[in-house]
């Protein structure tokens, strides 16, 4: 039931986020307290605190990128519910993967946007001179808009790569 509830999340909220670029609170909020209680009559307290963790370890992971501004808050509670339903351990793999992939797909469309050299000077610069951007990448006025992806399909490529390393176990 869990695998199937985690597939359901992601596929709705990659398409909302797609389309939308929104991750619906009517998808992540009620998967959290369905998990929490589904996890609590399974297995009762210890159920409960396998899926508080997961939660707790999920919102952890994206919430700093969150309060920097790098990252939505649909993003966090979708990371959040991943937790809630599978656990602190495949929300970590999870989210190390949804980073991995992420910062790939960000490494391609700078590259292809020919945005790459100014990007890594700007960080450079940000770093030395310890000038904050608010976890943006920032590009000149004259380009096109600034880089951004729906971060919920790394979320669901991650969570996809966490299943993969978890059947091969």
């Amino acid at each position: 039931m869990a695998n199937l509830a985690v597939f359901l999340i992601l596929i709705i909220s990659t398409i909302t986020d797609l389309r939308n670029r929104k991750i619906l609170n009517m998808v992540t909020l009620p998967a959290i307290l369905v998990a929490l209680i589904y996890h609590w009559f399974t297995t009762s307290l210890d159920g409960f605190i396998f899926s508080g963790l997961g939660f707790l370890v999920g919102l952890g992971l994206l919430f700093i990128p969150f309060i920097m501004g790098g990252i939505g808050a649909g993003d966090v509670k979708l990371l959040a519910a991943v937790g809630a339903w599978k656990g602190t351990m495949f929300v970590l793999y999870t989210g190390v993967y949804a980073a991995i992939i992420g910062g790939l797909i960000s490494l391609i469309i700078l590259i292809k946007r020919r945005q790459f050299g100014f990007t890594l000077k700007s960080m450079l610069f940000s770093i030395l001179y310890l000038k904050g951007t608010k976890g943006s990448l920032q590009v000149p006025s004259d380009t096109k808009q600034p880089v951004s992806i729906p971060y919920a399909i790394p979320i669901a490529l991650g969570a996809l790569l966490t299943f993969l390393m978890e059947a091969n176990l």
